[in-house]
């Protein structure tokens, strides 16, 4: 029987998984591959390679939580009163409108676009958990608005009904047309290039630029003790995110390290642009949220919020920071700081029970 450090240096493997001596071929962690890995079975979990993702993994199942698990009878009361102006409730029922929909399109870009071309196991298994984590996000919105009484049509159907809303979703949707088609392959460079196009058009910029505008305002309600079980939810989504963030940028990452021909000049001058339109995108729709201001937000910070924003995101794939601009909103450095988030999980509503505690 070969020792893993003796495979690859006797006998050539056949098809039946042994090598020509008769002896067992075992995998190896250095022949696994994000992408066209053609050496491994993209079912052989172990042993492990990418040890990043798995902690991803580890980390999502440690996060678990139901909207259900969070009273909403405070929103309610204050939703019902006049104690809410017409501006702060358009706040409210945009960024319900927007996240209702972009969490639908990042589940369907995950399990009908992305996961197909991953042939790496460990990556697999995180984009499942992520997969799970964005129907709890869909799941979350349609909790708050069956909670408030909303119009369902009308919040579920904003991104065909209001400009801001449906130009962020058609740039994303754009992203996975070309990854849906039946002969799309990443075999070639053009294909492996509109793959990475793909995943920093969803990890870098929908959930790492098109979020964090909806997050500073409802959080900025949070903040003040209005909408607390919205903001509440809106703490877990954003805990969710920094680690589907995290997890994006590794996986782009290592995939840049592993095929290195893909990251031209050219390559990196489109996504420069992509994401400089993505940021044109958001601060119009942080305009159309706040045509006049509320809670001490303006739209021109957002210009700026989102410009520093980008700035960090462009610089963890590589790339030059373009904007220069400050963040107006340093209170959600502390929020968005995974570092920190031990105290963040100190007020959880519900504590789960671990499998030893559990009664049948």
């Amino acid at each position: 029987m070969l020792t893993f450090d003796d495979m690859g240096s006797t006998g050539s493997a056949n098809n039946d998984g042994s090598n020509n001596d008769g002896s067992e071929k075992r995998v190896r962690a250095d022949d696994k591959r994000i992408i066209n890995c053609a050496a491994v079975d993209v079912n052989q979990l172990m042993p492990l390679k990418y040890k990043w993702a798995w902690e991803h993994y580890l980390n999502g199942c440690a996060n678990n939580w139901l909207p259900s698990e969070v009273p909403m009878g405070k929103d309610i009361e204050l939703w019902k009163s006049d104690r809410l102006t017409a501006d702060e409730r358009r706040v409210i029922l945009r960024n319900l409108g927007f996240f209702s929909t972009a969490e639908s399109l990042v589940g369907n870009n995950i399990t009908l676009a992305i996961f197909k071309h991953v042939t790496n196991p460990e990556c697999r298994q995180y984009l499942l958990r992520q997969a799970f984590e964005e129907a709890v996000h869909t799941h979350t919105f349609h909790y708050i608005v069956e909670s408030l009484s909303l119009d369902q049509g009308e919040v579920f159907n904003m991104y065909n009904e209001v400009n801001s809303i449906h130009k962020k979703d058609a740039f994303e949707m754009e992203l996975t047309a070309d990854v849906l088609k039946p002969d799309f392959t990443t075999e070639t460079r053009e294909g492996a290039q509109k793959f990475l196009e793909n995943l920093i058009g969803f990890y870098v910029i929908m959930e790492g630029i098109f979020f964090y505008s909806g997050f500073v305002m409802i959080l900025s309600f949070h903040r003040q003790n209005k909408m607390t079980g919205i903001g509440e939810q809106f703490q877990y989504i954003l805990r969710d995110e920094s680690i589907h963030l995290n997890f994006g940028i590794d996986l782009i990452n290592t995939i840049k390290a592993e095929n290195p021909d893909l990251w031209t000049p050219e390559f990196q001058a489109h996504i420069v642009e992509k994401i400089k339109q993505a940021v044109e995108l958001e601060y119009n729709y942080a305009v159309d949220c706040l045509p006049r201001g509320i809670l001490g937000l303006t739209a021109p910070m957002f210009r700026d919020y989102v410009g520093y924003i980008a700035d960090r995101r462009l610089e963890r794939i590589g790339l030059k920071t373009i904007y220069g601009t400050k963040n107006p909103f340093p209170w959600m450095s502390e929020t968005i700081d995974l570092g920190k988030e031990k105290n963040f999980f100190e007020t959880r509503v519900t504590e789960y029970q671990t499998a030893a505690s559990l009664s049948w």
